[in-house]
């Protein structure tokens, strides 16, 4: 009689002595928080801790998923996967998933893109089509099923399954975000929201270490959300997703999440014209986060604050913030830095100042600093399009407002260049004020053809 597919498994369950032993004398935990500082260094979001690392060892784990793969082989130049003790992905996953690696791995090679993330697919999404944004987000909407489902498994105990599938429907979207914006993605990530909480108000949990996963997952979710709104301009849908995550924080007693809440909820109030809300949530964020041991964590708190005086116009109370936040940037990365905190780098700390700046009036150190920051993403983080530009945007902005008009095209020119990949309502609208500021000079030829390729963008919204 034929095997049945569960004797099969467990039969190939078989522990990787290769992984352990490359693990040396270093404990799970600490082995962990080793991938999750390679997996900083090529840009790439894992949440590695000791569960996951102890799933290896044992077995359970024949082959990691592309972005574990990525760390890895950087942690070990020169090695295979079968060094590692890994199986083939051809046989973990079947022939599907062989026909799929084929044209995968002729993608470009740069650190942090994805293979399952082809040109076709990019130029799909792009479109903003429901079916091919699905697409995008993976096998998520069917791992959560939708809300009503969900909502209808009171008495049925929710396990890893559908806590993982929340947690990567996070990452999925941040990684989606980084690389082209927010436009044609927030809708879709709605439904994984629904489903997100509609499993939370089930209520009933395989043991108390999923619960806690389960509330954390679904309030960065409504975090993850809450930014796709933010980005394209939604910004009462934004305030409702932040809200939504920060009452689970405070329900759930969770500081990291609530300090995150915080954080996002203080730039949203920075972009919406309410300065002294800004600089109160982002006070409220420091407080939050004053346990947590992160000191990335607390400098972008504190840069958050110093957008909130900059708008207000206090321009000691942004510098003593500013002072802050460098302070606590250069005391480095740490094991307790959250994992969505992936895209702060010296780029990000640059272009929040330039921000603060800009605001102030002093429009060429703004673009100095604006400058700076672009520079150093496409250097660093080349997969990270929408915040390349993004800082370029904001560079072209503060060189029309301090009087270099051909310098603000040249830049101008670079985002629209980035705009066949990258979609964001909100540099949509940097530009559109870019190219108000610039018509007096549209005799300039870089300028005309700023203006003049700016008038030909498809409208947005």
């Amino acid at each position: 009689m034929a095997s049945s597919p569960m004797t099969s498994s467990t039969r190939s369950k078989r522990p990787n002595l290769a992984f352990r032993q490359l693990r040396g004398q270093r404990s799970p935990g600490e082995f962990a928080a080793a991938v999750r500082r390679a997996a900083r260094e090529i840009g790439e979001r894992v949440s590695c801790d000791a569960r996951y690392v102890g799933r290896v060892e044992a077995g359970e784990i024949r082959c990691p998923n592309y972005a574990y793969e990525r760390v890895f082989l950087h942690m070990f130049p020169g090695r295979t996967l079968a060094d590692l003790g890994f199986a083939p992905r051809a046989l973990v996953r079947g022939r599907g998933a062989r026909e799929r690696a084929e044209p995968e791995a002729q993608q470009t090679p740069y650190a942090g893109r994805t293979h399952e993330e082809s040109d076709v697919r990019r130029r799909a999404f792009m479109t903003g089509s429901t079916a091919t944004v699905a697409a995008a987000l993976g096998p998520i909407g069917l791992a959560l099923g939708d809300p009503a489902e969900a909502a209808a498994r009171h008495g049925r105990r929710i396990g890893d399954t559908e806590v993982h599938a929340i947690e990567e429907a996070v990452r999925r979207i941040r990684l989606l975000d980084d690389r082209h914006g927010a436009d044609g993605l927030y809708r879709r990530a709605a439904a994984p929201l629904r489903a997100a909480y509609a499993l939370l108000d089930a209520g009933t949990t395989v043991r108390r270490s999923t619960s806690d996963r389960l509330h954390a997952g679904a309030g960065e979710l409504a975090i993850s959300v809450g930014w796709l709104a933010h980005d394209s301009g939604r910004f009462d849908d934004a305030r409702s997703h932040y809200a939504e995550a920060l009452a689970t924080a405070r329900v759930y007693g969770d500081a990291a999440l609530e300090a995150h809440a915080f954080c996002n909820t203080a730039f949203l109030a920075r972009d919406a014209g309410r300065p002294r809300e800004a600089v109160r949530a982002a006070q409220a964020a420091t407080r939050a986060a004053r346990h947590l041991g992160s000191h990335r964590l607390s400098s972008l708190i504190a840069l958050r604050e110093a957008g909130g005086w900059a708008g207000l116009g206090d321009r000691a109370g942004c510098e003593q913030a500013l002072s802050r936040a460098h302070a606590l940037f250069d005391r480095g990365t740490g094991d307790d830095d959250p994992e969505w905190m992936s895209f702060f780098g010296p780029a990000e700390l640059a272009g929040l100042e330039a921000q603060c700046w800009s605001a102030l009036g002093d429009w060429g150190r703004a673009a100095g600093h604006a400058r700076l920051a672009a520079s150093v993403a496409a250097a660093q983080t080349p997969q990270f399009a929408r915040n390349i530009a993004l800082y370029t945007a904001e560079l072209a902005d503060d060189l029309a407002r301090s009087g270099r008009p051909d310098e603000a095209a040249d830049a101008g020119l670079r985002v629209l260049a980035l705009l066949g990949e990258v979609q964001s309502s909100r540099i949509h609208s940097m530009l559109a004020t870019t190219a108000r500021l610039l018509l007096p000079h549209r005799s300039a030829t870089e300028v005309g053809e700023f203006l003049e390729k700016h008038a030909a963008l498809p409208r947005t919204g």
